[in-house]
């Protein structure tokens, strides 16, 4: 595996974390730093994995340390992942989760409200 193969997977690794999770940054890592918990631990790892690789193989003396495999391994483990999202779904779920608490908020109030002006004979 060359370093060109290893920076490509870097790369696309990154351009669908920013097209699937919206996390902007200058690289892989930056990325990754943004997304904190919006990625499993596993996945996370495995992106670290790949980012400490990419970063690597930019130096021809570190290059031969690289483990192939794992690089791999974390490359398939971060597509199957990322390639899985669906921003939609996640955009829908912010919105539901937003009206609900919302709901539930004046609901409270409500009930709130209610009570009061029973405590006080006014209901």
């Amino acid at each position: 595996m060359s370093a060109v193969t290893i920076q490509q997977m870097a790369d696309r690794v990154a351009a669908l974390m920013e097209q699937k999770l919206r996390m902007r940054g200058a690289g892989l890592s930056d990325k990754l730093r943004r997304a904190g918990r919006r990625l499993p631990k596993s996945v996370r790892l495995a992106a670290e994995a790949l980012a400490q690789a990419g970063e690597m193989a930019k130096s021809p003396r570190l290059m031969h340390r690289i483990d192939e495999e794992r690089v791999a391994e974390a490359y398939d483990t971060c597509l199957r992942h990322l390639g899985a999202v669906d921003p939609g779904d996640r955009r829908r779920g912010m919105l539901i989760g937003m009206a609900a608490s919302i709901a539930f908020s004046l609901l409270s109030v409500a009930v709130l409200v209610a009570v009061v002006l029973w405590w006080r004979g006014l209901l």
